[in-house]
């Protein structure tokens, strides 16, 4: 038994690190060049496992090189593979990075054999669903696909936490299932109409939330650190660490990662929060995706001296 199973995307990052970002038309020379593993899902279940969460990651990769090889890397940080999925139809995800020295990025992803996790793959693993306690889910795989994972976390009483990543129009019914829901602030105020610069605007894009039928409210802001509204009104504020970050590219999935964790392990949503920044600072001084996601211990080490 899991306790956590990450549902959603694996792509294959490939990332050029340049000095400013091109506008339309511009060609950027003299770039650095890295290719790393990636996808949404497969961050979030990386980095939950290396903080030290028992993780099911349940994803689609293409039957080519690329798939073959994420299988047994997940595997090797301790995830429990059993649900990984690989389909001739189309090839593993890929996604195309740049950063700058400024460490803002912009992304386009080519989802490929993502799109081929569909929602009788979740009624094939309910049983594994039954046993867990929390679900991780984001927007790299069939909208269809999320919904059923979530509706089966419901039905056997799992804590659902969605991050709306890269986000899209989700159905009405899905925010009562939710336990919590974690967008930035781009994603908080398309899903809400409400335009988010403060922690005042925070708390009013999470109410529109809380009306949705949404338990919890988690809107992360950048280096402006993260706010934590409640239905019960409560608010938190929760700093981001100060650290010279050089790319951002995954640090929400590994706040995600880290949340998902701590609340595993019993921690209260604001204690899950600390623990899940100081992941995400640590992961933001490192290049690529994965290969930023930092260890429990380093976690632990800075938590311990705050």
């Amino acid at each position: 038994m899991s306790k956590i199973i990450v549902v959603g995307s694996s792509n294959i990052d490939m990332t050029a690190i340049v000095d400013a970002l091109p506008k339309p038309g511009e060609t950027i020379g003299r770039a650095e060049f890295i290719q790393a593993n990636g996808g949404k899902g497969a961050n979030q279940a990386v980095a939950a496992a290396r903080l030290g969460g028992d993780v099911m990651f349940a994803t689609c990769v293409g039957n080519d090189l690329n798939g073959r090889a994420l299988k047994d890397i997940f595997a090797a940080d301790g995830i429990n593979t059993k649900n990984h999925k690989m389909t001739d139809e189309a090839p593993t995800g890929t996604a195309l990075i740049m950063v700058d020295k400024y460490a803002e990025n912009c992304i386009a992803v080519a989802p490929g054999a993502n799109g081929c996790l569909k929602p009788e793959d979740m009624d094939a693993m309910e049983g594994d669903i039954a046993e867990a306690e929390i679900l991780l889910v984001q927007l790299e795989v069939p909208m269809p696909t999320v919904c059923r994972a979530v509706e089966l976390a419901a039905k056997h009483g799992l804590k659902v936490i969605l991050n709306p990543a890269p986000v899209a129009p989700i159905p009405e019914s899905v925010f009562p299932m939710l336990y919590l829901i974690t967008p930035n602030e781009t994603e908080a105020e398309k899903l809400t109409g409400v335009k988010v610069r403060t922690s005042d605007d925070a708390v009013k894009a999470a109410q529109v939330l809380f009306d949705k039928g949404v338990k919890n409210v988690i809107i992360t802001m950048g280096g402006s650190g993260s706010i934590i509204c409640k239905a019960d009104g409560s608010v938190t504020y929760v700093p981001a660490r100060k650290v010279n970050a050089v790319d951002t590219t995954a640090a929400g999935d590994v706040y995600n990662g880290g949340i998902a964790t701590a609340l595993s392990e019993g921690k209260k949503l604001e204690e899950a929060a600390r623990f899940a920044s100081v992941a995400a600072s640590i992961s933001v001084t490192r290049l690529g995706a994965q290969n930023s996601v930092p260890q429990r211990e380093e976690v632990d080490k800075i938590s311990n001296n705050q």
